[in-house]
């Protein structure tokens, strides 16, 4: 087949826009420096007619004709990701995992391989950086694996969707696009137009043969799947993991989930024998909190449908520069300020002059205004030096007239701190009127003064 002219297009690696030539900000995004070149034929990658591709023509159907009957979904063993999917697995969809190097991506997918081939289920592991040798060597340390799971090595696209077809596989796993190329293209593998590519490939294969596809993304040191922005708005369901690589904890997000919502959250501990399922994270993020020491409070968020509670520390300190430090790990430190500043307006606290530091324990990332509340006591309790009583579980949202505002699932929060033998809330005076608990007490408060008075 005679090549076409080769021409350079420089791709935005945010976002994937094209351009003639180079430019130093993007046009599409608005980022800066993330033009690069790369070599394009024109003829194998223009667009063709799908009469000379010898494709039938798709013809449309009336809406009426349509089934709406919910496909059944395939389990996949793992009670933390089937909450993160919606329920499990749907046939035929793509899936993008991504995550920091090291975090467990390959191992929890390589664990999701050997539960369905477990139950019978045909499952094909392509991997494009280790060899067979290297697969079934984690795969030990894992557990026994059955003759339903195949291994390939291959980075070839176009053998892999043939192996795909070949194999009768339902479920098959990409590790990783970045090293996957089409034929089709000249370019590099991870270049930006051949994960464009690739991840086209792959969506048409996992909607043609009803195959449910994971694809494994490299991040960039911003933490967003490297590669251009486009690869996100193409696959059905987007997966990120998060955590601390050297701490034994993970926590998995759902970003984008066309089947189920994208507020769930699962979380998994690292063990010698892979990752294991967190069925009461709570209880795991207050482990080894300390007892009647200030500026600790424990709050209570949601992460979806889940209430997860928390452990929020305050460290407050006089300043040794002109300019106090305010840094939060964990929560918005702009909302850090905020909050300062009502504290210092509504309540006269000369706290001007002092650095103030906030953490959230346990690596836990929370931006809800519920622990709004929290804070604000972790930082007065840090401040004067006196601890909050340990059985207390406090959450609100505060307004800038230093007000506390009601809360989103109030009862669900209170519910959790009393099955973990916590005696009281204190929470927004507008939620506790709705609510009937027992087992514990409820202290409704309508400003911060009144919660400070509650914790004395």
């Amino acid at each position: 087949m005679a090549k076409g002219k080769m021409t350079s297009i420089f791709f935005c690696q945010s976002c994937g826009y094209e351009s003639a030539k180079w430019m130093g900000q993007c046009p599409g995004c608005k980022a800066w420096n993330t033009m690069v070149e790369e070599k394009v034929d024109r003829k194998v990658s223009g667009h063709r007619s799908s009469k000379a591709l010898g494709e039938e023509l798709h013809t449309p159907v009336s809406i009426s004709d349509i089934s709406t009957e919910d496909e059944e979904r395939i389990s996949t063993g793992i009670g933390e990701l089937d909450r993160v999917l919606g329920g499990g697995i749907v046939p035929g969809s793509l899936t993008l995992v991504g995550g920091d190097p090291g975090i467990g991506k390959s191992t929890l997918l390589l664990q999701v391989c050997r539960q369905l081939s477990d139950k019978g289920i045909e499952v094909l592991y392509i991997s494009g950086e280790e060899s067979l040798r290297q697969i079934k060597l984690r795969a030990d340390r894992i557990g026994s694996m059955n003759a339903h799971l195949k291994l390939l090595c291959e980075t070839n696209l176009e053998n892999i969707c043939e192996q795909v077809k070949r194999s009768g596989a339902s479920v098959a796993v990409i590790d990783s696009i970045q090293t996957m190329y089409s034929e089709n293209l000249e370019a590099a593998a991870g270049s930006v137009s051949q994960v464009r590519e690739a991840t086209a490939i792959l969506m048409r294969m996992a909607k043609e043969q009803n195959v449910s596809v994971f694809i494994v993304g490299h991040v960039t040191k911003e933490g967003t799947v490297a590669g251009p922005r486009v690869l996100e708005h193409m696959v059905d369901t987007v997966l990120y993991f998060e955590g601390d690589r050297h701490a034994s904890y993970r926590i998995l997000r759902g970003v984008k989930n066309r089947f189920g919502s994208t507020n769930e959250m699962g979380v998994f501990e690292m063990k010698n024998e892979g990752l294991t399922e967190v069925p009461n994270p709570s209880e795991y993020m207050l482990s080894g909190r300390p007892v009647g020491s200030s500026g600790a409070v424990v709050s209570c968020a949601i992460e979806g449908t889940r209430p997860i509670l928390i452990e929020i520390q305050a460290l407050v300190s006089r300043t040794n520069f002109g300019f106090p430090r305010r840094q939060s790990a964990g929560s918005d430190t702009n909302r850090l300020n905020l909050l300062m500043a009502v504290l210092e307006k509504r309540l006269d606290m000369k706290i001007g002059d002092h650095d103030a530091y906030v953490n959230i324990a346990g690596g836990m990332k929370i931006q809800e205004p519920a622990i709004d509340l929290a804070v604000v006591l972790a930082v007065v309790s840090s401040f004067r030096n006196k601890a909050v009583s340990d059985d207390t579980v406090v959450f609100g949202e505060v307004g800038l007239s230093g007000e506390v505002r009601a809360v989103a699932n109030a009862s669900v929060r209170a519910a959790e701190a009393e099955k973990l033998g916590f005696k009281r809330v204190i929470l927004p005076r507008s939620n506790v009127s709705n609510m009937d608990i027992k087992g514990i007490e409820l202290i409704g408060v309508g400003s911060i003064e009144e919660a400070l008075d509650k914790i004395v």
